[in-house]
């Protein structure tokens, strides 16, 4: 058994509004205490925002499987997304969500074909030449290879193309900047700061980071949108390019593509960077499972390239990637909002209220699982109740990249773990903030060490 992974431990007890302002801001991971992890139903009533949060199984299942349309995506969510979502399946409800869904399918199918694999084999060995280019033994800040490789596998698989290191850059940093501001905005949302002032404390930031994202997408897909008709690429874009709602036979606008590619990226990159950063975490503080997953390793595929049933073949380090996502959920909180009044255990509601279903408290919830905060990756022997584990969400709205996702990580570890031995740089210690995703805001400091 390797040590207890990082979390930030709890408060004695619940800050109170000054506090949450001045200090909470940063990180919604800031404002949990003790109770916060053991209740099934909590409450949190602010100036602006009356919100509950969720962690009850039969209630979690009410909420995102059996009455959806009372529980609709929180509008408060879709606002501050909107600056590089636009109007994106991410944050859409009802019809408009139901539209999209259907037409964003078919480019999901693309995704189980053999070509995505190849291009994520091909991002995989680029990273790898980056590690090798270390000195042996060198410590690695991990966390923006993993950045920097999934936004590439996403450019790769979307639009055909491989993210440079300049463009890279750029739009990763704009993406930092705009899930910090994001975080500091939905406070000052819930304290009813004016929109005049909230613009001076960093809401402009936030607004020019989405541009900067959305303007990089906009150039690749514009010149693809306008020559539709002779684009001959097989990639999800081509797919979006080409499909007909088969209620008017209008093809997707070029806002709406340029909205659903923004929430690919997003959803695509961010979500894989932070659960493959947490994996490597664990595994580094874990030496017994990472040997386990190497032997696991070199007896499918010592050498070669790995196929594709290679990696559907390497169930132990299946394990260990979920159990990470269980310890570190890359979304820590699904935002909904009631539609009418309602009563959830023994709290009423108004019509409006805040709901939100919290994997990385249900995950870490003692009555759900024994030792909740240790890295135990032989839990998924067992089948497990979904809504006691819930990484990708639930119910109708589960994450539709999901197979991807799992595909993807499975790819990336595989090749970091055949060539080289991890261990946490002597001393670091994450700092773990919740935003839009679980990140560590320090980085992850790992020594690589090339395997003889």
């Amino acid at each position: 058994m390797g040590q207890c992974p990082f979390y930030p431990r709890p408060h004695k007890s619940k800050a109170g509004l000054i506090a949450t302002f001045l200090f909470k801001r940063r990180s919604w991971l800031d404002g949990l205490y003790e109770r916060s992890y053991k209740m099934k139903v909590g409450r949190v009533k602010m100036p602006g925002f009356d919100l509950c949060v969720v962690n009850d199984p039969k209630e979690v299942k009410r909420i995102m499987v059996d009455d959806v349309k009372e529980f609709p995506k929180s509008d408060m969510l879709h606002e501050l997304l909107e600056p590089l979502l636009g109007v994106s399946i991410f944050t859409t409800n009802g019809e408009v969500w139901k539209k999209q869904r259907e037409l964003l399918r078919p480019s999901f199918e693309m995704t189980r074909i053999s070509k995505v694999f190849d291009l994520m084999s091909d991002a995989a060995a680029d990273m790898m030449s980056k590690f090798r280019a270390y000195k042996d033994g060198s410590v690695v800040e991990v966390d923006e290879h993993m950045t920097f490789v999934t936004a590439d596998v996403i450019f790769r698989t979307i639009m055909s193309e491989k993210l440079d290191e300049e463009k890279g850059k750029e739009i990763l940093n704009a993406f930092v900047t705009f899930q910090e501001e994001t975080a500091k905005t939905a406070i000052r949302r819930f304290f009813c700061i004016p929109n005049w002032l909230s613009m001076i404390l960093g809401e402009n930031k936030r607004m020019k980071a989405g541009e900067v994202i959305r303007k990089t997408l906009s150039n690749i897909i514009r010149p693809r949108y306008k020559n539709f008709s002779s684009d001959n690429h097989q990639d999800i874009l081509a797919s979006l390019l080409h499909t007909v709602d088969a209620t008017t036979n209008q093809r997707f606008g070029f806002e709406e593509i340029l909205d659903q590619v923004g929430m690919l990226f997003l959803a695509g990159h961010e979500t894989t960077a932070s659960s493959l950063t947490w994996t490597l975490y664990c595994l580094s503080l874990d030496q017994d499972a990472q040997k386990k997953a190497y032997q696991e390793i070199i007896s499918i595929c010592p050498n070669d390239k790995f196929t594709i049933q290679n990696i559907k073949d390497m169930r132990y380090l299946t394990n260990v990637f979920k159990e990470a996502l269980r310890l570190y959920p890359p979304v820590g909180f699904f935002a909904r909002q009631t539609a009418k009044d309602i009563v959830i255990r023994d709290k009423t509601l108004k019509k409006g209220s805040g709901i939100v279903v919290a994997p990385w408290l249900i995950h870490r919830h003692d009555e759900y699982w024994e030792n909740p905060h240790e890295f135990r990756p032989e839990r998924h022997n067992e089948s497990i109740s979904k809504e006691k584990y819930m990484p990708f969400g639930l119910g109708e709205r589960v994450c539709i990249g999901q197979g991807f996702a799992m595909q993807e990580a499975i790819i990336m570890l595989a090749n970091i773990l055949r060539e080289f031995k991890l261990e946490l740089q002597d001393g670091f210690v994450p700092d773990v903030v919740g935003r839009l995703t679980i990140r560590s805001a320090n980085g992850m400091m790992i020594k690589m060490t090339r395997r003889k």
